[in-house]
């Protein structure tokens, strides 16, 4: 464990934030990233969008594995391809990590970034496991070479309070950011319910984490049964490092078709650039609905 992440680094950034912005005043650390006009867009799958087949079974293999899946990414001319954590063999070492980057480079694909299943609203005495495990996968995408990673933030904890979740997420933000700043990853924090449920809530979080390798990953799913989704995406878009692009949003408890070039649009107002991966969520077999969802998206992009 490296002294940036130790115990008495966390607590203190804790306190730090406790006796400033989020409880006395508005001091806020981050503004919306500089950019005079839209950047390239670039395209990438998310292989959440693969997740069943990227599941064992208990018992068998999975049917696809990571290495399979940039070959998909590459037969269907992506060049970026989102390889999330949970699909990581679970006992993987440096040398899978290496074959994984070397496959990648041969079959001409990026990797546009990652995915850690983490919680930074657990109780205080949980919350350097989680920082360990956010440290340790910082290393496994910096040797892909992902650019950013995205984060979750986590629901307010029993006996917690909103308030009390907000700081405490923030404090391991900017802690995770430290180490992450040494390997020259961002850390990106996703709107995915609990406390980011509300991009106001979201943003607190993020204006109050200092650190240049910090910002919003910018999932166009997410935010639920607003009365104009398209608006509240708009909000975070100008903090994006990294954007996901599903094809529904949730409107009065329902999933509906969502406005693809709708959700573009906010990007590129915000001018946002770089890489925006589809995310499949949808009901249709994802093999059927993916390269038509892909065509259109190149179109857009």
């Amino acid at each position: 464990m490296t002294d940036v992440l130790s115990r008495r680094t966390f607590l203190a950034g804790l306190g730090s934030l406790a006796a400033g912005s989020l409880i006395s005043g508005p001091a806020f650390a981050i503004d919306p990233f500089d950019r005079s006009q839209p950047g390239p867009l670039k395209l990438s799958l998310s292989a959440y969008s693969l997740r069943k087949e990227l599941t064992a079974s208990k018992g068998e293999e999975a049917a696809m594995t990571l290495l399979d899946f940039v070959d998909y990414c590459r037969e269907l001319q992506i060049p970026g391809a989102e390889l999330t954590s949970y699909y990581f063999p679970e006992d993987f070492d440096d040398e899978y990590v290496l074959k994984l980057k070397q496959h990648c480079q041969v079959a001409g694909v990026s990797v546009s970034g990652g995915a850690i299943r983490n919680d930074f609203c657990v109780d205080p005495d949980k919350l350097q496991a989680e920082l360990d495990h956010v440290e340790k996968w910082i290393k496994v995408y910096a040797q892909l070479g992902a650019p950013a990673i995205r984060i979750f933030a986590g629901k307010v904890a029993k006996g917690s309070t909103p308030e009390e979740a907000i700081e405490r997420c923030a404090a391991a933000c900017q802690t995770a950011c430290e180490i992450a700043a040494q390997h020259g990853v961002f850390l990106a924090l996703e709107n995915h319910g609990g406390i980011t449920a509300e991009p106001e809530d979201m943003l607190e979080i993020v204006k109050a984490v200092d650190s240049p390798w910090f910002g919003v990953n910018f999932d166009s799913g997410n935010f639920r049964n607003f009365e104009d989704v398209y608006a509240e995406l708009g909000k975070i878009a100008p903090y994006a490092v990294n954007a996901q692009v599903k094809v529904e949003i949730v409107q009065d408890n329902k999933k509906v078709p969502a406005d693809i070039p709708r959700i573009v649009d906010v990007l590129k107002n915000a001018n946002y650039g770089g890489w925006v991966a589809l995310e499949y969520e949808a009901a249709e077999p994802p093999r059927e609905a993916i390269p038509e969802w892909i065509d259109q998206l190149k179109g857009l992009l």
